[in-house]
Parts: structure tokens; sequence; C-alpha cells
């Protein structure tokens, strides 16, 4: 059974740094891209960053352009995002996901076209 295990949550103080990890358990991800999401409390799940099969294409959303810079390392078969500038309002779970199509060569900001997930990383700002 394949799982996706984020790492990296924690409590941090506004204008701090955080480090999240994502490494899949039972295969390899190495040809689909791979993305953040993030859900805070009674809102949707949104998109949040997301990296392509073979690194070459990133995007972010609008809300952590500048702050957020998302990577992979395809030997560890694992996708980081790295914070910084953290704000109350990036309050919420991260999650990991798995893009369903292989070598999709842009990134997609379309929860449902992630098929696989994680079970998700606390991170809360306190102001």
């Amino acid at each position: 059974q394949v799982h996706l295990v984020e790492s990296g949550g924690s409590l941090v103080q506004a204008g701090g740094s955080l480090r999240l990890s994502c490494a899949p358990s039972g295969r390899s991800f190495k040809y689909y891209a791979m993305a953040w999401f993030r859900q805070a409390p009674g809102k949707e799940r949104e998109f949040v960053s997301g990296i392509t099969y073979n690194g070459r294409k990133t995007a972010n959303s609008d809300s952590v352009k500048g702050r957020f810079t998302i990577s992979r390392d395809n030997a560890k078969s694992t996708i980081y995002l790295q914070m910084s500038s953290l704000k109350s309002e990036d309050t919420a779970i991260y999650y990991c996901a798995v893009d369903g199509q292989a070598m999709r060569e842009a990134v997609s900001t379309t929860r449902s076209l992630y098929t696989i997930w994680g079970q998700g990383t606390q991170v809360t700002v306190s102001s």
C-alpha cells in the first residue's frame, strides 16, 4: 500500500520559517508532479505550491508567492516546502499530494487531479 508521509509541521512565531517534507513509502513518484495543499479550520482545502515531475516548473498560489518555495529530490522521492515570513493566516493542515497523470508538463492547481494524499501535518503560526 502506498503512503505519503508529511513531516516538519510545528508551532512557529509569525515571521519565522519552517520546512515541510513529504516522502512516499511503497513506491517512487519521480514521474509525477506533486503539490502541497492546505486546509484551515472551516475552509476548503486549497492549492499552495506544486512542482512538475522533472522539477523544471513550479507554481505557487498568490498568497504564498515570494515566501514559499517547493523543491524535490527524486533520488529520495521527496518533496519539500520551504516556508518563510510565516503569517497567522498560514495556519492550517498541510497535505502533500501526487498528480494522477504521469509526466504532466505543467503544474495543476485542481485538487481533483491529485489522486494520492498524505495524512497532513499541522502548521500553526502564532502572532
